[in-house]
């Protein structure tokens, strides 16, 4: 029976990658301005690119350039894949892209509690927990679909939207029930101390009570995960922590 040991991640098409997205993913949705799509032979995608509200992102670790970090926008893997591939593929992605853009410090990522879960498979790959909100970006719309409140108002509606509503985002629809977590990956460990906000032990989501699976609560026992290579570092106070 093959392992997570036996997969192999490798670029693959655009269009590939949505494919499975539209498919597999509980969104059923991809995004528009990934440009690195990497496929998990034959069973899961990957795809990375530029965060939606890239300005305010790149200020979560200062001195960032403007192509210094990539988000992880949509992450896909079916049941047909062995134990452990998805945080087995995300590691050898990192390493990848590290090796190929030496320019990208960090990426993102955030974690979608009401939709899909907490982040398990971030920890495990090593990423650091940054922020954990509760849920006020995605919204039931009337006619029962689900979307982000930054996707409805697009293009130079943009700036009307924001003067009508005192600089904030403004959507139409009802919140999800849940919560939202971000993580962050450092492929320069020297960026690490560049962060501008607190590190949250991962202990914080159960705490907290935003530890979740497709949307249902879960408890201390789903928590009690070994900690990651990068999480066991004594957090910083300032030192420089959003899902799909």
């Amino acid at each position: 029976m093959p392992s997570a040991k036996d997969i192999r991640v490798a670029p693959i098409s655009r269009r590939d990658a949505d494919a499975l997205i539209i498919r597999q993913h509980y969104s059923h949705k991809t995004v528009q301005n990934a440009y690195l799509a990497l496929g998990v032979f034959l069973e899961g995608a990957m795809t990375f690119g530029p965060s939606m509200d890239k300005s305010n992102i790149q200020g979560l670790v200062r001195d960032t350039g403007w192509h210094g970090f990539l988000e992880l926008n949509r992450l896909v893997f079916t049941d047909a894949l062995p134990r452990n591939s998805e945080s087995r593929a995300l590691g050898i992605a990192l390493r990848m892209i590290r090796k190929t853009y030496p320019q990208i410090e960090w990426v993102i990522s955030f974690a979608d509690g009401c939709q899909c879960g907490d982040g398990t498979i971030y920890r495990a790959a090593g990423f650091v927990l940054t922020a954990i909100r509760k849920n006020h970006s995605l919204l039931r719309a009337p006619d029962g679909t689900v979307v982000h409140k930054m996707a409805q108002v697009t293009g130079k509606n943009r700036a009307d939207h924001f003067a009508r509503n005192g600089g904030r985002w403004s959507g139409e629809g009802t919140p999800l029930a849940g919560y939202q977590l971000r993580y962050i990956y450092f492929l320069n460990p020297a960026a690490r101390a560049r962060l501008t906000c607190p590190e949250i032990p991962y202990s914080e989501i159960e705490r907290r009570g935003a530890g979740m699976y497709r949307g249902i609560a879960r408890g201390k026992q789903a928590m009690a995960e070994v900690p990651s290579a990068q999480q066991r570092r004594p957090p910083r106070s300032n030192v420089i922590s959003r899902a799909h």
